[in-house]
C-alpha cells in the first residue's frame, strides 16, 4: 500500500489529536496534489469523520499563537499562526438543486466526501491516524491521473458540471496551471454544459480568469475556453477577435491567435497581472474598427483609441477593479501603437519626449508590451523591429537623462501665471500651461523654470497680456 512521507510535525500533531478524540482524520485535496507535484502550497485541508470544529479547537490549543475562526453555518473552522493555515471540515455528502450551485449537505464518510470532489487529483486523501499514518485513500485513480497529467471527474462529468458549473472554469484553470490534459469525456461534458455557467456569479468566474492569467502560459486556458464554448458566454469581446476574412485574395491575421501569442510573450517576461490584461486587450477593438481599403487592404484605424474606450466597460462587466488597474490597462491599450510607430520611422527627440510624458513611470512596461507584440513569422521583419526598438529604448534613456521628462509638470504653474498677469482662474491659464508644455516636449525650450518663464512672457504678449509690475496692487 502506497504511503506519503509527511515530514512536517503539524501532521503528527493533527493525527495525535484525532486519535485522542477518537476521530478519523485525513489530509485531502490540493495540498496532497501539490505535494506530489513538488509545487509550493500553503493551505492544508483536513477532513474529519465527525466534527471538524471540535477537531480545530483541539489542534489550536496545541499550537503557539494560534488563531481559531469557526464558521458554524458551513461546519468548518480555520486555525492559523505564523507558520500554518489549516482548514478543518466534517466529512459530508452533497446533493444539488438544478437552479443553484449551493449544495444540500449531510454528514458522511470519507468516501462520501471524496465522492463530492471536482477532480480525481483533488480527491486524494492521506490518513493521519497513527495506525494508517501516511496511507493514501484513492478510490478514483487520482495517483495514476497525476502521473499521466490528466484531469477528469470522479463521477459522471455531466452531473459534476451541471451540479456546480464553476467546476468547468476550475478544470480549465487547473489544466492551465498544471499543464495537464483534460480527459476527452470531461472536456466534452464541459462543452455540453457550458450554458450552465450563467448561474455562477461574475466575481467567481473572474477569479478563475485571473488565475489563468497568472499561469506560466495563459493561452492554454483561453484556447480551452474557446474549444468548450465558454469563451463567447463569458468574454464575447475576446471571442470576436477570432477568424480571418479575405477579400480579393488578401486576408488579415487571426487577431485571437495573435493576442494569445502576445499574452504568452508578456507572461515570459513579467508576472504583472495588469500588464498581462493589457496584452489580452491591446487589440480588442480590431473587430469594430476593421475596414477594407482597395489600396491598403484590411485596416484597423484607431483601434488603440477605440480599444481604450472599451476597457472600462469590459472591466465593469468582468467586475475587475476600477481604480489604478483600470487606468493602467486603459493607458497601455491607448499607447501601444506609439513605440511601434516610432520604430518604423525616424526617431525624433520630440516624439520620444511626448511618449515619455504620456507613459510616465509605465514607459518600461509599455515597451515590454510593444516588444511582445512582434509575432510575425517573417524573421527578417522581427529582426528589424527588434533592432529599431533597441534604438527607441536608447533614445528614451538619452532624453530622460537630458530633459527629465518622465512625469514632468511645466516648470511654471498656474499660480505663478495668475500672479504674474493678475488673472483670476480661467481657461486661458490652462492654455498657456499647455503651450509651455508643448514647447518643452517639442524641444523649443529646455525643461527649466527661467526658460519657461521667458517663453511665457513671449506667448502672453501675443495675446495682449502684460505682466504686473511690483508696484501694482
Amino acid at each position: 500500500m502506497k504511503t506519503l512521507p509527511l515530514d512536517d510535525k503539524i501532521f503528527t500533531i493533527v493525527g495525535q489529536t484525532a486519535d485522542e478524540l477518537g476521530l478519523e482524520c485525513y489530509l485531502i485535496g490540493g495540498y496532497v496534489r501539490d505535494l506530489l507535484l513538488h509545487r509550493p502550497s500553503k493551505d492544508m485541508d483536513f477532513v474529519v469523520v465527525g466534527s471538524g470544529i471540535d477537531m480545530a479547537k483541539a489542534v489550536a490549543k496545541k499550537l503557539i499563537h494560534a488563531h481559531l475562526a469557526v464558521f458554524r453555518t458551513y461546519g468548518t473552522a480555520q486555525v492559523k499562526n505564523h507558520k500554518y493555515e489549516l482548514e478543518f471540515v466534517g466529512a459530508r455528502k452533497e446533493s444539488y438543486r438544478h437552479e443553484s450551485r449551493n449544495p444540500i449537505v449531510e454528514d458522511g464518510t470519507i468516501e462520501d466526501d471524496q465522492n463530492r470532489r471536482d477532480f480525481t487529483v483533488n480527491a486524494l486523501a492521506v490518513c493521519l491516524n497513527k495506525e494508517r499514518f501516511g496511507t493514501f485513500v484513492d478510490p478514483f485513480g487520482g495517483l495514476a491521473d497525476l502521473d499521466n497529467k490528466i484531469l477528469r471527474t470522479p463521477n459522471d462529468p455531466d452531473v459534476t458540471f451541471s451540479d456546480d458549473p464553476l467546476r468547468m472554469m476550475r478544470a480549465i484553470r487547473f489544466a492551465t496551471q498544471l499543464d495537464f490534459r483534460i480527459a476527452p469525456p470531461t472536456l466534452e461534458a464541459i462543452a455540453r454544459n457550458a450554458a450552465r455557467i450563467d448561474i455562477i456569479t461574475q466575481e467567481r468566474i473572474t477569479d478563475e480568469l485571473n488565475k489563468i492569467m497568472r499561469s506560466e502560459r495563459p493561452s492554454i486556458g483561453f484556447f480551452l475556453l474557446n474549444k468548450t464554448g465558454l469563451l463567447p458566454l463569458i468574454f464575447p469581446e475576446l471571442n470576436a477577435l477570432k477568424g480571418v476574412e479575405e477579400r480579393n485574395g488578401r486576408g488579415h491575421k487571426d487577431n485571437f491567435l495573435h493576442t494569445l501569442k502576445v499574452l504568452d510573450n508578456v507572461a515570459v517576461k513579467s508576472d504583472d497581472l495588469w500588464l498581462r490584461w493589457a496584452a489580452l486587450l491591446h487589440d480588442i477593438a480590431k473587430p469594430v474598427t476593421k475596414q477594407w481599403d482597395d489600396k491598403q487592404g484590411w485596416t484597423f484605424r484607431n483601434h488603440n483609441f477605440v480599444g481604450s474606450k472599451m476597457v472600462p466597460h469590459i472591466f465593469r462587466h468582468l467586475k475587475l477593479p476600477l481604480g489604478e488597474p483600470l487606468n493602467f490597462v486603459q493607458k497601455m491599450v491607448l499607447l501601444h501603437m506609439r513605440p511601434i510607430a516610432l520604430s518604423e520611422d525616424v526617431v525624433t527627440d520630440s516624439a520620444v519626449r511626448r511618449l515619455l510624458f504620456e507613459a510616465g513611470n509605465d514607459i518600461d512596461k509599455l515597451m515590454l508590451l510593444c516588444e511582445s507584440d512582434i509575432t510575425s513569422n517573417n524573421m527578417e521583419k522581427v529582426k528589424r523591429f527588434s533592432q529599431n526598438f533597441k534604438l527607441v529604448r536608447r533614445k528614451l534613456r538619452e532624453i530622460e537623462e537630458k530633459d527629465r521628462i518622465r512625469n514632468f509638470q511645466p516648470p511654471v504653474d498656474g499660480t505663478e501665471i495668475m500672479q504674474l498677469f493678475d488673472l483670476q482662474p480661467c481657461g486661458l491659464i490652462g492654455e498657456l500651461k499647455a503651450q509651455i508644455k508643448d514647447a518643452i516636449l517639442d524641444g523649443i525650450i529646455p525643461n527649466e523654470h527661467d526658460a519657461a518663464r521667458a517663453y511665457l512672457l513671449t506667448i502672453a504678449a501675443e495675446r495682449g497680456l502684460t505682466p504686473r509690475t511690483p508696484t501694482d496692487n
